[in-house]
């Protein structure tokens, strides 16, 4: 071997390594399974193949194409398209339908492949449909393989003309399905992950009361950005003895199962306290503030209000806020307001403070939202920005049907990309009689 020829393999060797790193960059850069794999197949296409495709299989056995890239994408066939594909036949015989029960990696039409058929390497007549439309001259078909499970399954290809893959490819397309293999299991464990702490959090949220003629709604939406993990927003609504209709929304510091406990504690000793004592609400904030302050070391945000009826037909609302933001009341014209008063430190920091209460008259037919800061606050964004900016998008839905404002409030303030979790609470009063 001269001089030159050891260049080139060397050339090549680290070509492949360099690939494999880039590869291996762009699959930890997201926990988003689909998209980890078309930055990947687009580094493939073409500095390895001309086309390539990765199909997954779903746990109840059906094949989805969830990436795919082409070195020519006008050329591309209707067949590279992502979305679901018919299952293979269990008697098909083909590279991709043994690939996908595991074999491989199997290399076709290529330097020590099997021959192609003629047209090109068409395989089995389930998938000839695909390699046959795109012209495969030589492919490589690897497994995903994670856990002793087979999750899908990696073909890359090139057309005639050009090199044809051989045993060196094939080494490389084997290592690359182990690290795809790898982020697409991580993908779904973090998914199994979040959507357990997701149905665990929706657990310690309660039931609305009935208690019409008020109406309420009540939404929690769990934040979308960083780790799977519990957060300690929580709303709470019920009836009080007598004719009062307890109101509470509250936040404790922390993303975790510790914040979890500490918010189900608090609720249900603020339940406790709010059945037994009819004070007003900055007493009862207090005393859920010594028992907190006697049970736990966390802080945590807290809001409570007792809404009454009136004789002459309007409503009473006393509230008091422990470090929470206040409430926001909108007319049925759409005028709002905050109700900034009643204002007290967080919980868990001076439990023995002053707690003031402070006092509201609601007219028939406005909303009232109670809500956490993560419906308000953005990073690098002054506050006041977030609460003119609810206040905004409140009074163009202030005609809306209750529920209908709520679900249109989270989709305009929070996006898909929310770094908080959100709570909110709403009621709306009934409209006036027409006498």
């Amino acid at each position: 071997m001269d001089e030159f020829d050891l260049d080139v393999m060397l050339q090549r060797a680290l070509d492949r390594l360099a690939l494999l790193a880039e590869a291996s960059e762009v699959l930890v850069s997201t926990l988003d399974a689909d998209e980890g794999l078309r930055r990947v197949c687009r580094i493939l296409v073409p500095q390895l193949a001309d086309w390539c495709s990765v199909e997954l299989l779903g746990d109840d056995g059906r094949v989805r194409r969830a990436a795919t890239a082409h070195r020519r994408p006008a050329a591309a066939s209707a067949r590279l398209r992502e979305g679901p594909v018919p299952p293979p036949p269990p008697d098909a015989g083909g590279p991709l339908a043994r690939a996908l029960r595991g074999a491989g990696p199997l290399l076709v039409g290529g330097r020590g492949g099997a021959a192609p058929t003629p047209g090109g390497c068409t395989g089995g007549a389930w998938e000839g449909e695909l390699l046959g439309a795109e012209e495969a001259a030589s492919a490589i078909v690897a497994p995903l393989r994670a856990r002793r499970r087979v999750l899908g399954a990696l073909t890359v290809a090139r057309t005639a003309g050009g090199p044809v893959l051989g045993a060196d490819e094939a080494a490389l397309v084997e290592d690359l399905a182990h690290r795809i293999a790898l982020a697409v299991d991580n993908a779904r464990l973090h998914a199994e992950v979040q959507r357990t702490a997701e149905q665990f959090q929706h657990a310690l949220l309660p039931g609305l009361p009935d208690v019409a003629p008020v109406e309420l709604a009540a939404r929690y939406r769990p934040a979308r950005v960083g780790a799977a993990e519990v957060g300690g927003d929580w709303y709470d609504a019920f009836r009080l003895p007598g004719d009062g209709t307890a109101l509470i929304i509250g936040d404790v510091t922390g993303h975790d199962v510790r914040a979890a406990v500490a918010m189900s504690q608090l609720r249900n000793m603020l339940r406790g306290i709010a059945c037994d004592r009819t004070e007003p609400p900055g007493m009862i904030l207090r005393r859920l503030d010594l028992a907190h302050h006697a049970l736990s070391d966390t802080t945590a945000t807290c809001l409570y209000g007792i809404l009454r009826p009136l004789p002459d037909g309007r409503w009473q609302l006393s509230h008091a806020s422990a470090g929470h933001p206040p409430p926001l009341l909108a007319t049925g014209r759409g005028d709002t307001c905050y109700l900034d008063e009643g204002r007290g430190l967080m919980l868990g920091v001076d439990p023995h403070g002053a707690r003031p209460s402070a006092t509201a008259v609601l007219t028939a037919g406005c909303t009232l939202l109670l809500y956490t800061d993560g419906l308000v606050e953005r990073r690098g964004e002054d506050l006041e920005t977030g609460f003119t900016r609810l206040r905004h998008h409140t009074a163009a839905l202030a005609r809306r049907p209750l529920a209908e404002l709520c679900d249109e409030l989270l989709a305009g303030l929070l996006g898909d990309h929310h770094p908080d979790d959100t709570a909110l609470l709403a009621l709306r009063l009934p409209p006036a009689t027409q006498g």
